[in-house]
């Protein structure tokens, strides 16, 4: 059983009240840290690889972004990565420079390029597992940035230097693996809960299609043209829109949302803005081919949109806006409305287009019923993001936690 202690901390230097053994990251490795080699690729597999830049994600070393390297290149035979070698960025964007990156074989023949770095751990120092989690830590990772150099704002770069000198903590070896097992336990936890999401979505897509798509039931349902169940809302042009909150139309059928990045403002030459309402069917017009429209809120009611959204009132008796809102939301209906939108630069639908849109509709009970067993799949995929992301800032604080040294490991 793994307990945290919160009171004990490691031994060596003393600061704000903390004991912490911290050394350079040199004194734990074998080699200096060596800069790759960047071949010219062709275009075909020869049986030789070298990563791409991009292969340094977030999280893992990504083999699937390897690109041919040349066969009969003698230097890259130099730079064949073995098991357990450690890869660093030494140049890219601020928040991507210093990525790591941990070679555990899966690809043969496989060399790294001339922007990142390689080092192997020295094993009888440091546990390699550790040093992989602690490398990718917070306060790694504000190390690396603030000593990255570059006048470019969009290039950073480090040096041998700088990767030598960043500091670890360096807690007993079995803390080590302690630390390293939990970052695995829960990095388990998250993974399968992205995957359990991903099932979820896939069946989602399922019942939209079983439900709506062109069966042998939809195809008798009453086809109407959306003007038959729904009418263009009340447009109360806005005089002023001080301490007016604005609304947006997601893109990818992700509903509304407050626009909290910008202000409205009334211009002379600028589009106006109304007064929406709750329950209101938005319809972006630049954007319903990419997903964008939803439901006003509850909460949102009062709040206002530009002229560029259309809003419609929804004859309930005829029609279910939840039921719209799916039935839009099939990519072979709405990716297909991009190919009657107008215009000869930003194209977008006009308010005539969008009331002659064509539905086919069962009658109002039967669109309840489908409306709501979507809604329920659909909650079930909100609640699995929720604990991923649940999942992720405990395991944040966690690790922040243990790789501070302000707590500590021990099995009882």
């Amino acid at each position: 059983m793994v307990k945290i202690i919160t009171k004990k901390n490691y031994r060596g230097e003393v600061r704000q009240g903390v004991q912490r053994n911290i050394v350079p990251l040199a004194s734990l490795i074998e080699n200096s840290p060596q800069n790759g080699y960047s071949p010219i690729c062709p275009n075909e597999p020869t049986g030789k690889w070298v990563l791409g830049l991009s292969s340094l994600s977030e999280q893992c070393l990504d083999l699937s972004e390897a690109k041919p390297a040349p066969a009969n290149d003698p230097l890259v035979d130099r730079f064949l990565l073995r098991h357990g070698d450690f890869l660093i960025s030494r140049s890219n964007t601020i928040d991507k420079v210093g990525r790591v990156g941990v070679f555990r074989g899966g690809l043969d023949n496989c060399s790294y390029p001339d922007l990142m770095m390689r080092f192997r751990p020295d094993t009888s120092k440091i546990y390699p597992d550790y040093l992989e989690v602690y490398l990718r830590s917070e306060a790694t990772v504000k190390y690396i940035q603030s000593h990255a150099t570059g006048t470019s704002g969009s290039m950073k770069k480090i040096n041998q230097s700088i990767v030598e000198s960043i500091p670890i903590l360096l807690p007993p070896p079995d803390d080590q693996k302690k630390i390293a097992a939990i970052h695995t336990a829960w990095d388990t936890a998250i993974e399968k809960t992205e995957k359990l999401i991903e099932a979820k979505k896939k069946q989602f897509k399922w019942l939209l299609k079983m439900f709506l798509g062109r069966t042998s039931e939809t195809a008798k349902w009453r086809r109407v043209k959306l003007g038959e169940v729904a009418e263009i809302a009340v447009k109360e042009k806005l005089q002023t829109v001080y301490d007016e909150t604005l609304l947006t139309v997601k893109l990818h059928c992700k509903g509304i949302e407050k626009n909290s990045r910008m202000s409205p403002r009334l211009t002379e030459r600028g589009r106006p803005y109304y007064k929406r309402h709750a329950g209101e069917f938005l319809i972006g017009r630049q954007n319903f081919h990419n997903g964008g429209f939803g439901i006003v809120p509850d909460e949102f009611d009062g709040f206002i949109a530009s002229n560029a959204i259309t809003s419609l009132k929804i004859n309930k008796d005829k029609l279910s806006s939840t039921f719209l809102f799916y039935f839009f939301s099939r990519e072979t209906y709405y990716k297909r409305i991009g190919h009657i939108m107008d215009g000869t630069g930003q194209k977008e639908l006009s308010d005539k287009q969008i009331l002659n849109l064509q539905l086919r509709i069962p009658s109002v009970q039967h669109q309840k019923q489908i409306a709501s067993t979507l809604n329920t799949a659909r909650h079930e995929i909100d609640l699995l993001k929720k604990q991923a992301e649940a999942y992720r800032k405990q395991k944040r604080g966690l690790m922040q936690k243990l790789l501070t040294g302000q707590w500590r490991v021990k099995t009882k």
